[in-house]
């Protein structure tokens, strides 16, 4: 249990100073490339499905989460068992490299933080392409305050999903847990869209990863409220608490809007609204009120407001583990 706890916090850090690598492998892109071995296995390379069978592929949708979350399972216990079994000390250092892998913290900064640069030093063209490495709506009819909207959006939005929401199955079940986690969110990311090729192909994993982030989604969001506090007059921790329970549920998703609308109370600002993808309009509810003009700056407070969040988070955690620590071995 120590071993699990000084593994966990050791991963945090590396997350925090290091990041994500590019040049190293990594265990997400090697998750993705298997959930695509097996979309097309399943699927075909035929992206217009001209014979539907709906059941069918709900089925074989459901049936590659399955086999994508048991082999991540399977695999992820077999590195932690024979780690540990062998050294102690290489359990710990492994667990710790993966668990920093889950988390997406840093990563989640620098790539919002691209977004601010090329606005300050590129101009608005250079915004656009900036941000499409992080969105998926169109972002060449993006103005200004869009493209600066978006980016805030993404740090709220991920503060949960790859942020907390890793953070907390990594403390529930190290390593093993996290990486079942990023499985999940994976699959939803590459196959949970509204589309011909995935309408009910992919309809599994994103229900999937609806439930997995349903309780971190809300404890990101009272982090977030709580981190608030301690932030100075730049951010309203009453604003977050009132716009949270006012706008919580503006999303389709009943997970995506629990920490926008925490954010956006925070930062006095209005978020979300309608969004053009693939040329076409999607009418959005907005989240927040207009109390002022979003502006540049808000990208680094959003990115500072995720650090606090998980900050906050790791501190409780830490306690909590001190506290499981003193009663069993009492």
């Amino acid at each position: 249990m120590i071993e699990h706890f000084i593994a966990f916090f050791i991963g945090f850090l590396i997350d925090r100073i290091v990041g994500d690598p590019h040049r190293m492998p990594h265990p997400v892109r090697l998750m993705g490339r298997v959930i695509g071995l097996l979309e097309r296995a399943f699927l075909g390379k035929d992206s217009e499905q001209k014979q539907r069978n709906e059941e069918r592929e709900l089925f074989l949708g459901a049936l590659l989460w399955v086999i994508v979350v048991s082999l991540t399972f399977a695999v992820g216990f077999a590195i932690w068992f024979f780690t540990h079994l062998y050294s102690s000390y290489l359990g710990i250092a492994v667990e710790a490299v993966l668990t920093a892998y889950c988390l997406a913290a840093k990563s989640l900064k620098d790539e919002s933080m691209k977004v601010y640069d090329a606005l300050e030093k590129d101009g608005l063209d250079a915004g656009r392409a900036a941000v499409s490495m992080i969105v998926g709506r169109d972002t060449d009819v993006l103005d200004e305050d869009g493209v600066v909207r978006a980016a805030v959006e993404t740090v709220a939005e991920n503060t949960s999903d790859g942020v907390i929401a890793p953070l907390v199955y990594c403390f529930l079940g190290g390593s093993v847990f996290g990486l079942v986690y990023k499985a999940v969110n994976t699959m939803d990311s590459m196959l949970g869209y509204h589309n011909d090729r995935y309408e009910y192909f992919g309809k599994f994993a994103a229900k999937m990863d609806d439930v997995f982030n349903y309780i971190p989604a809300r404890i990101s969001a009272l982090l977030a409220i709580g981190a608030s506090l301690f932030m100075g007059k730049e951010y309203s921790a009453k604003g977050a608490a009132r716009i949270f329970g006012r706008d919580r549920y503006n999303h389709k998703s009943p997970n995506s809007a629990q920490t926008e609308s925490a954010f956006a109370g925070a930062l006095s600002v209005r978020l979300a609204g309608d969004a053009s993808y693939f040329g076409k309009v999607v009418k959005k509810p907005y989240i927040g009120d207009d109390t002022r003009p979003i502006e540049r700056k808000d990208i680094k407070r959003a990115c500072r407001l995720m650090y606090a969040t998980e900050t906050l988070c790791v501190m409780l955690m830490l306690f909590l583990a001190l506290v499981i620590s003193i009663l069993y071995y009492r």
